[in-house]
């Protein structure tokens, strides 16, 4: 074994056909660059050009993950003895080699997932603002001072770390998202193994570097590869062994519920973060103009695998054609390609090929349930192509942008989140029936409106049931210090980001101190306080 830092983060690579690097990829645990124990790999696929691939990883068995485990809780006690302000100190390094070696992280999440340039910074930026945020929430880790009922007593609270967490992300944000997760977690003492998204293997083993460089003591962070089914139901299956103290989930609605009932037979707290099928609303009176840029980026930004992605467009009948020639308007000039070829691209390439076979079921589904085709067709071709599509067709993953119309709350597709490039569109006839449209789905993720009515704006606001609603804004975006999260089907009520994430990766331990050497016992010892009598007669004053 070598240790993760003796080869430093130039990864030691050869050329493939296409004459871009591909990594020899490993598991790294208690700080050690390690292989599958029975040996197996599989590789990562770049989804814009097929034969390029980016490197092997170790398809990692129960053993180790095991491994990991053991690591995991090797490391624990040491972890969670480190002052508070020292975690915040390595937190804060992370951000800052993030930094550092932005442009080539990006550079490595596009070519992996195929996300535009654009949103890569994003994604990785997000992961910069979360490193920073919680450096100095390593100062404010606060617990409180509590005054007792009885003299001679103090009363504190603090907080306590869970214990070892498993953490499980999709590909789709694979910078951010896991920064969301494992930064509070180890800010707060706990530590991690980590199941790298199947997709996106190499830019979490560069990520899982950066944190050792950053100064990370081994074990706190262990990261194994391999599938969702192998891996991942190894780790999910552990806290069935009593060997996990928590689970953080990013993925589908019905894994989700999964990871739930084998945390909740445990009694083991769970971070579920889930599907959606996000309602956007445009009133009369929005700014269409402002409108259509939201719910067109809603729809199509990362090609739609967003899970805040808008899924029900819900118009007022009123402005309904005035929005949709405009809206179709840019659907039919989307540009299409590979963001590290051609500038300007909305969306480049589905995540991988698994990926892709789900969204065309899902368009298959929307046709089936009565919703009108007004554009797409399916998988890009070269003789099955739109207008501003710049890549070569066969080389990458690539689909149509789509819209439904005619859209009725009694349509499967109304309710079933579309994991890519479409969008469902629904006519209101009023707020009220707005309102209510937007509530039917059994998701409760993101949401918006467009309107230019503060009544109708704060209707919205306090009607809506979901975690996060934007007003005259997409149902997109994030901010390191903004909670993040949903109800309903799109998860447990836990949230992401900012302070509020810190209950979700410690408990509240109340420690009762008595300085007064004798048992003095709460509700039974206190001393009953005598009220005066006063000499008025009370039913003399009315």
């Amino acid at each position: 074994m070598v240790h993760v830092l003796e080869t430093g983060l130039e990864f030691l690579a050869h050329e493939n056909p296409n004459g871009k690097p591909s990594v020899q990829g490993y598991n790294i645990i208690n700080g050690q660059l390690t292989s599958a124990s029975d040996g197996g790999t599989f590789t990562s696929i770049n989804p814009a050009i097929l034969n390029d691939t980016l490197g092997s990883f170790p398809l990692s068995t129960k053993a180790d993950v095991h491994a990991a485990l053991d690591a995991a809780h090797a490391a624990f006690p040491g972890w969670a003895a480190t002052p508070a302000p020292t975690r915040g100190q390595i937190i804060g390094n992370m951000g800052r080699l993030l930094m550092d070696h932005k442009d080539a992280i990006v550079a490595l999440e596009t070519r992996e997932i195929g996300k535009t340039l654009k949103e890569a910074a994003g994604s990785v930026q997000e992961a910069i603002d979360t490193c920073l945020f919680f450096q100095s929430e390593g100062r404010r880790l606060y617990g409180q001072t509590v005054n007792s009922e009885l003299p001679d007593k103090e009363l504190f609270t603090y907080r306590r770390p869970l214990g070892v967490c498993g953490i499980i992300n999709a590909c789709n944000f694979p910078a951010a998202v896991p920064f969301w997760k494992m930064i509070p977690a180890i800010m707060c003492g706990n530590t991690c193994v980590w199941k790298s998204p199947q997709d996106a293997p190499l830019l979490s083993f560069a990520l899982a570097r950066i944190m050792h460089e950053a100064g990370l003591p081994n074990g706190v962070i262990n990261l194994v590869h391999g599938k969702g089914s192998g891996a991942g139901q190894h780790l999910v299956d552990a806290v069935d062994e009593g060997r996990v103290n928590k689970i953080s989930f990013t993925g589908s609605t019905e894994v989700g519920k999964m990871i739930g009932e084998v945390c909740g037979r445990n009694l083991v707290s769970c971070s579920l973060e889930l599907g959606g099928k996000n309602p956007l609303v445009v009133m009369p009176s929005a700014d269409l103009d402002n409108a259509v840029e939201g719910a067109y980026w809603g729809a199509f930004g990362t090609a739609g695998q967003r899970c805040t992605s808008l899924g029900n467009l819900i118009i007022h009948e009123e402005v309904y054609d005035d929005f949709m020639a405009k809206f179709m308007a840019k659907v039919e000039s989307t540009r299409i390609g590979d963001s590290l070829v051609h500038d300007g691209v909305l969306y480049g390439p589905m995540l991988s090929e698994k990926y892709a076979k789900d969204f065309l079921s899902a368009v298959e589904m929307c046709k089936a349930s009565g919703a009108t085709l007004a554009h797409g067709r399916g998988r890009i071709s070269s003789d099955n192509k739109p207008a501003n599509f710049l890549s070569t067709a066969e080389d990458g993953v690539y689909m149509w942008p789509h819209v439904f119309t005619d859209v009725t709350e009694d349509m499967e597709c109304f309710h079933e989140e579309v994991f890519g490039p479409a969008v469902t569109i629904c006519k209101a006839t009023d707020f009220d029936h707005a309102l209510h449209l937007a509530n039917a789905s059994p998701y409760g993720l993101s949401s918006a409106i467009y309107t230019n009515d503060r009544l109708e704006a704060y209707r919205y606001k306090t009607g809506i049931k979901a975690g996060m609603t934007g007003i005259n804004n997409s149902t997109t975006g994030a901010e390191a210090h903004l909670p993040f999260g949903g109800v309903k089907g799109s998860g447990n009520g836990t949230r992401e980001s900012g302070i509020w994430v810190i209950e979700a990766y410690s408990y509240w331990h109340a420690v009762n101190d008595e300085l007064s050497g004798k048992l003095q016992l709460a509700q039974m010892d206190v001393e009953d306080v005598e009220m005066a009598e006063a000499d008025v007669d009370w039913t003399q004053l009315a």
